[in-house]
């Protein structure tokens, strides 16, 4: 189990993907995720806070990345690759585009699964958060 500061005070933070640019909202989120700039940061303790996205599905991409960017998954069976554009993936699973580049930007460590549990993604503008009073941030 990882390292855990009994201390800690964690943040809520609501971020509107609505319109932003996918590498940028995900840099923006794994910020609020691992939280770097804080002032008891270490390297070995997760301490970063809670993100909730709204509007997980309804980012945009630049370029041709919709028909261009390829996701491919490996069963590690013989001849069992299975490989989608970004445009199957988000008729598919809308979230998990978002998801995968969050966690690519995150440590490659204990403490990438607990991160990612912090990340609540939802569909719309209404969450189920309410009581934890998030910040609004605005990209």
């Amino acid at each position: 189990m990882p390292k855990q500061l009994n201390n800690i005070e964690r943040k809520w933070y609501a971020l509107d993907a609505k319109d932003q640019v996918l590498g940028k909202l995900a840099t923006e989120i794994a910020k609020y995720l691992t939280w770097k700039n804080k002032v008891d940061f270490a390297k070995h303790v997760d301490n970063g806070d809670y993100v909730v996205v709204l509007n997980a599905s309804k980012f945009v991409t630049t370029w041709k990345k919709e028909e261009d960017k390829l996701y491919r998954t490996h069963s590690w069976y013989l001849g069992w690759v299975k490989e989608a554009n970004l445009k199957e993936l988000r008729a598919k699973k809308p979230f998990r585009a978002l998801e995968l580049a969050i966690s690519g930007m995150l440590p490659k460590n204990k403490l990438r699964k607990n991160m990612l549990a912090r990340l609540k993604l939802v569909e719309w503008e209404n969450h189920d958060f309410q009581a934890q009073k998030p910040i609004e941030v605005k990209l």
